[in-house]
Order: structure tokens, then C-alpha cells, then sequence
């Protein structure tokens, strides 16, 4: 493995290692600020809506002037973010922060265009994209065990760690990365306007039921992930400590899948639409098998859930930039990075309103997101496959 695809996969890996370093520490960090739940979990969300607004726009602009810039310029600003956060002397300045970080939320799509730019062929497109989503299934695993090691220490020096780490990753990057996008939209006019990519996203018409069904994938797995911790301990009586395995586990299954069965199973004797449908398809199957509550099903349905996950951001993800034009790949991964953001605002309180309700309605949502999105895609490849046959000649025009 060549030294840049190792610093990119650096990149994502201290990237999400801050998103899940915070989720042990924040409400004991916050603490000595506010007693507010709300307050509290509106840190997550006022992260995820400046990634909505900024990640298409840093994309677009990568674009324009070449990754190494946006990205270099992006990982310093996500350490700044951090170090604001480490150091706050109150609530401002917690909030300045996260807006900084979310802001800078650049990393991963430009990560992604790096390495779909080195790319030979589509295989070998979706193989670099499964290393990300290895080393990022990894970095969930270790962000909240590193959060609640060095949260021993001080409430705010897992903050000051991963600034740290930012900083000096922007650093090698300056003298290690090179230029992957030279084949840019010289002519193309660069707008700091967010609404202005995921508008032509509306409009695309070819990308747009790819887009529709991106982000019934994120409500589904945003939906999961918010109720799973009080559906399993209402349901089986488990622990904080019994979830937490599962959620190792689940991280160690997709990590192993993408860096290795992808490349060597899945891509090998399956297509990619093959695969997007059926593991849609499976995985909205594992969430009709969760609702069940019955520990046995529990398990088919993450296996299930594990397996489908894991492929599908993938698969998903390369379907999308297959329909992309190579000037613009940098702004459609940002697209999908911003949807990814607004399913994963909206999910947990569309989750949370059901579970009051019943605490198996919100995985019989998921499935039906996920057949939603089966149903999106499928008819939107039978329409295309139509229209071919429309355009071929007739014996007659023959």
C-alpha cells in the first residue's frame, strides 16, 4: 500500500475516531456548563447540521482548485475545532467548536475522491472505498474506548489528543500527499452557497433515485442506532456493557467484511447492482426479524443487519459516482455526505417518537425504508433499461 493511500485512510481513522471519542465523555465534560439533556445532545446535532451545509460546498470546491488543498485545509480545521472545544470556558465556545468541526466536515468526501481518483477501474473503485469504510467501522470501535481511557485522565484531554492527532496528519500531508485531480472544471464557477450542489443533486435526474435511496439507508441505520441501547434492555435485559460488545462485534464484522470479503467474495461473484438491490433487500429483512423480540431472531437480525450494512455503503457509494462526471466526483461525494448528516439529525427523533409508542415500531420503519429504497432503485434501473430499448433501431429503420 503507497504512502498517500495510507495518509488518506490516516485521515478518515483520526477523523472518526472523533466522532465516537466524544460520545462517552461529553455529558461529563459538559457537566460543570449544564445539566441539560438537550443542550447536551444538541452538540451532536449542531455538528451534523454545518456537515449537511459544508460537506457538498467543500467537495464542490475540491472540484475546482484539487484535493490536497481542500483537504489539508479541512484536516487543520477540524483540529482547531477540537482544540476551541478542549479549551472552552463556556457554552459559546463548546457550541464555536463542534460549528468548526462541522464546518470542516470536508475530510471523508475528499478522502474518498482521493482514492477514487487513484483508481484503475470500477473494481478497483470500490475495493478503495471498502477500505474506508474498513478503517472507519474500526475507528467507531476505538473512538469510545479512547474516549473513556484518556477521559481517566482529564474530561478534556481526549479532546486535546485528537486535535493533536489532526494537526500533526495536516502536517504530513503538506509534504506526503500529492495532487490526485488534475482534470478539473477549470471553467466551472465555485459558489459558497451549500444549497447551490444539492440543488443541481434535486435536478440530476440520473443520480437523483441513487440520492432518494442514500438517504432512506441513513434514516434506516440512524433510526437503529439511536433505540437499539433501550430496545435491548427493555426488551433482554441487557447492560450498557452487553450492548457495547455488540456494537464491537458488529464494528470487527464490518471492518473484516470490507477489507477483505468485498475484494475477495462479494466483488468477485456479484455485480454491484446485483448486490446494492439484494443487500437492501436483506437488510431491510433483518429489521423485520428484530422486531420479532425474541433473542434468536436478535441474532439472525444482526447478522443480517451486519453483513448488509457493511456492503451497501460500498456498494451504494460506487454506484453513485459510476453516473458521476470524473470534474465533478468531489461534489457528488459531498452530496452524499450531506444527505448522510441530514438522515442522521432527523432519524433519532423520528426513532424516539415511535418508541414511545411502541418499542417495535421504529425497526418496522427501517424495513420499510429499506424497501422504499429497493423499490426506488429498481424502478428506476427498469425505466433505463425501457428507455435503451426505446432508442434501438427497428428492422424497419434498418
Amino acid at each position: 500500500m503507497n504512502k498517500t493511500k495510507i495518509l488518506i485512510l490516516t485521515t478518515v481513522f483520526i477523523d472518526v475516531v472523533g466522532m465516537g471519542i466524544i460520545i462517552p465523555i461529553l455529558p461529563f465534560y459538559v457537566e460543570r456548563f449544564t445539566s441539560s439533556a438537550f443542550l447536551i445532545t444538541s452538540l451532536f446535532a449542531v455538528y451534523a447540521m454545518c456537515s449537511f451545509f459544508s460537506a457538498p460546498v467543500i467537495g464542490a470546491i475540491s472540484d475546482r482548485v484539487g484535493r490536497k488543498a481542500m483537504l489539508i485545509a479541512s484536516i487543520f480545521s477540524t483540529s482547531i475545532g477540537w482544540f476551541v472545544f478542549a479549551a472552552a470556558p463556556n457554552l459559546f465556545f463548546l457550541y464555536l467548536g463542534r460549528i468548526i468541526d462541522g464546518l470542516a466536515a470536508g475530510n471523508l468526501p475528499i478522502a474518498q475522491a482521493y482514492l477514487v481518483d487513484i483508481s484503475k477501474n470500477d473494481k478497483e473503485r470500490s475495493q478503495n472505498l471498502g477500505l474506508i469504510g474498513a478503517v472507519f467501522g474500526i475507528a467507531f470501535i476505538l473512538g469510545p474506548l479512547f474516549g473513556g481511557l484518556l477521559g481517566s485522565i482529564s474530561h478534556s484531554f481526549p479532546f486535546w489528543f485528537v486535535g493533536t492527532l489532526a494537526l500533526v496528519n495536516g502536517i504530513l500531508g503538506i509534504f506526503i500527499l500529492p495532487e490526485t485531480h488534475n482534470d478539473r472544471g477549470e471553467n466551472k464557477k465555485i459558489s459558497i452557497n451549500p444549497f447551490v450542489p444539492l440543488g443541481r443533486a434535486i435536478k440530476n435526474k440520473s443520480l437523483l433515485p441513487n440520492y432518494l435511496a442514500w438517504f432512506l439507508f441513513g434514516l434506516a441505520i440512524s433510526s437503529f442506532q439511536s433505540v437499539f441501547t433501550l430496545y435491548a434492555q427493555k426488551t433482554f435485559g441487557f447492560g450498557t456493557a452487553a450492548v457495547g460488545w455488540i456494537f464491537a462485534g458488529m464494528g470487527v464484522v464490518i471492518a473484516i467484511n470490507q477489507m477483505f470479503a468485498l475484494k475477495h467474495f462479494w466483488l468477485k461473484y456479484f455485480r454491484e447492482p446485483v448486490l446494492e438491490l439484494s443487500m437492501i433487500v436483506i437488510y431491510g429483512i433483518g429489521f423485520l426479524f428484530m422486531a420479532v423480540g425474541n433473542l434468536p431472531f436478535l441474532v439472525i437480525a444482526l447478522v443480517l443487519q451486519t453483513f448488509g450494512q457493511s456492503v451497501l455503503r460500498v456498494v451504494m457509494n460506487s454506484q453513485i459516482l459510476s453516473k458521476t462526471d470524473p470534474k465533478m466526483k468531489g461534489e457528488t461525494l459531498g452530496v452524499t455526505t450531506s444527505i448522510n448528516s441530514l438522515s442522521m439529525a432527523i432519524g433519532p427523533f423520528v426513532a424516539g417518537f415511535l418508541f414511545g409508542f411502541s418499542k417495535y415500531l421504529p425497526f418496522v420503519l427501517s424495513s420499510i425504508l429499506l424497501f422504499g429504497a429497493a423499490a426506488v432503485l429498481y424502478k428506476n434501473r427498469k425505466a433505463l433499461r425501457i428507455s435503451k430499448l426505446s432508442e434501438e433501431p427497428t428492422i424497419s429503420e434498418i
